[in-house]
């Protein structure tokens, strides 16, 4: 068996792969990249928690059977002065190497991870950056990732969702003319939506996996968590409180990416950049 940890921006998580298939996921939401929109850098508690964590998961892994363990970081490590800081930090703690990838590669991991050689999009709302890629007769025609997810969103915004709105349809302008498809919603952001939607008052990814988010389902959420208080919001079924405040944000980066491309729903995928990343890893007989 090999364990995979994915080091986001706001959370990290682990992913135990045997044969080809999943065995379990789980995640810790960490905030690594708070305050990343006003500073540039990666703030020293923010390591620490991540670093921690990041720790936490290679014990578990190695505890549950792993022979082999990576790790690999986003946006927040590659976007800060401080990334290296980080990594090191990781190396002398858990003896881990992190691979850091760049916005290409991490379209590249969604729509390795989602579609499997299958044509297909996706949109993946992180916690510091935003990815959409468009795969058409096997090959890529889009791909683009945006510096900017919702832990920069909710640190430039707050919870105004006036702000977030004119914020978010200033910033995805930088998308330029994206091709339709068949898309699918990958990361924290779908999940969320689609378990609040749901009303799951505790997560089941095999209810998330594959459930359609349409337009209306993903305004009424917006409704639902706009104009909370952050007691409120811990309060709503479904989300995590770890994650309610940045789901606003989130939501209505969704609604205005999915308006700009013109689909009405999108569906929401499990099989993620953990994925892609084991099965690349696989391919180079790693």
């Amino acid at each position: 068996m090999k364990a995979f940890i994915d080091i986001g921006s706001n959370s990290v998580r682990l992913m135990l792969y045997e044969n080809g298939v999943t065995i379990d996921k789980f995640v810790k939401v960490t905030k690594l990249a708070d305050g990343l929109f006003s500073s540039g850098t990666l703030n020293p508690e923010a390591i620490k928690r991540t670093a921690e964590a990041v720790d936490f998961y290679v014990k578990k892994a190695v505890s549950e059977g792993a022979d082999k363990v990576y790790a690999f970081a986003t946006a927040a490590v590659r976007q800060t002065k401080n990334g290296k800081e980080f990594c090191d930090v990781v190396l002398k703690d858990s003896g881990i190497k992190i691979d850091v990838v760049s916005g290409e590669a991490e379209a590249k991991l969604g729509l390795t991870g989602v579609l499997k050689g299958k044509d297909g999009g996706i949109i993946d709302i992180g916690g510091a950056s935003s990815e959409i890629a468009v795969v058409k007769n096997g090959e890529l025609v889009y791909s683009y990732s945006l510096p900017y997810g919702v832990v920069k969103i909710k640190d430039a915004c707050g919870n105004n969702y006036f702000k977030t709105d004119d914020f978010t349809k200033e910033k995805i302008k930088e998308y330029g003319f994206i091709p339709k498809s068949k898309f699918y919603g990958i990361g924290g952001t779908a999940t969320q939506i689609a378990a609040i939607a749901l009303k799951l008052a505790v997560y089941d990814r095999n209810k998330v996996n594959g459930y359609v988010l349409t337009e209306n389902i993903v305004k009424a959420v917006i409704d639902e968590v706009n104009g909370k208080t952050m007691e409120e919001l811990k309060a709503v079924t479904g989300l995590d409180p770890a994650r309610a405040d940045v789901i606003l944000g989130g939501a209505v980066m969704l609604k205005n990416i999915m308006e700009r491309i013109g689909v009405s729903q999108i569906t929401v995928s499990e099989d993620d950049n953990l994925e892609g990343y084991a099965i690349i890893k696989e391919e180079e007989n790693e």
